[in-house]
């Protein structure tokens, strides 16, 4: 029990810490998640032989290095930084396994919890990054009115393709479906992809606006990640050097979201809460 609650002390302490590291400075240094695994993998051979069995430490390996792999993949299709990758690893070194309530083993639960915490987390964060730069919401609306005919076509097409779709269904599986429930379920649906028109524009203008910059070359730093680089993966000294040398007088960097908050967040949630399917059944029924 006591290695089972430093595990886990070490794994929200270290979270907790790449968290706020990444929001001050857009990056998660290395030292963090390497000290996670190494205790990790520390207390887990500790517990092996505690309990005369392979299978703490065995579930620590597989866990940590099956989510690293998934880590890096996220990484080389650039969607995370080399940083989360590593957090993510971290975590299945520390955390393979954890008695709390959950739908599927705590490992699986926590990735799951992540991507929907880690959703509701970026939603919040380019809301709040769209206050700060007041240009996302001009682009914003300037896209909506941009294309506001063709919504509106697109609109009453999908709305009439919906109601007919959903009338001739009910007619071949013998569901009976009235006016009112056609209609109910028609205006769901269209409101459901309206919804997330408005999202991914709203999206869109964040990521234009907010994370893209076009700077001098003189304030280029290590770390800055480059507009036309495919990876999450800042300038080393001598590509800042090279660039400096090449006589460019601007270039375009880019952010993103920046994600380690997400981990300490979706570890505490799987803890308390557990799995969201189930919670967010249970709110909304």
């Amino acid at each position: 029990m006591m290695l089972d609650n430093l595990l886990l002390s070490t794994a929200l302490v270290g979270s907790a810490i790449a968290g706020i590291w990444d929001l001050k400075t857009t990056e998660i240094p290395d030292q963090v998640p390497y000290a996670m695994m190494a205790i990790g993998i520390v207390i887990h051979i500790v517990k092996s032989i505690v309990t005369s069995s392979y299978v703490p430490i065995l579930n620590s390996c597989i866990v940590g290095l099956s989510f690293l792999g998934f880590g890096f993949l996220m990484y080389y299709t650039g969607q995370w930084g080399g940083g989360d990758a590593k957090l993510l690893s971290a975590i299945g070194f520390l955390l393979p396994t954890f008695p709390t309530r959950t739908m599927f083993p705590f490992s699986v639960s926590f990735l799951l919890n992540l991507f929907f915490v880690g959703a509701i987390y970026m939603i919040i964060y380019a809301i709040a990054l769209s206050f700060l730069e007041r240009d996302v919401i001009t682009r914003f609306v300037n896209d909506i009115k941009a294309s506001s005919k063709m919504l509106a076509l697109n609109f009453c097409g999908v709305w009439l393709t919906m109601i007919l779709s959903t009338f001739l269904l009910s007619k071949i599986f013998y569901v009976g479906l009235g006016i009112s429930e056609l209609l109910t379920f028609s205006i769901t649906s269209i409101f459901c992809i309206l919804t997330l028109f408005f999202l991914l524009k709203f999206v869109k203008a964040v990521e234009e606006v907010a994370f893209k910059k076009k700077i001098p070359v003189s304030e280029l730093k290590v770390g800055d990640v480059l507009a036309s680089s495919r990876l999450w993966e800042g300038i080393t000294k001598e590509e800042l050097i090279k660039i400096k040398k090449s006589g460019k007088r601007y270039v375009w960097v880019k952010t993103g979201v920046r994600f380690g908050p997400s981990f300490i967040l979706a570890l505490i949630f799987t803890i308390v809460f557990g799995d969201f399917l189930p919670l967010l059944l249970s709110l909304t029924s």
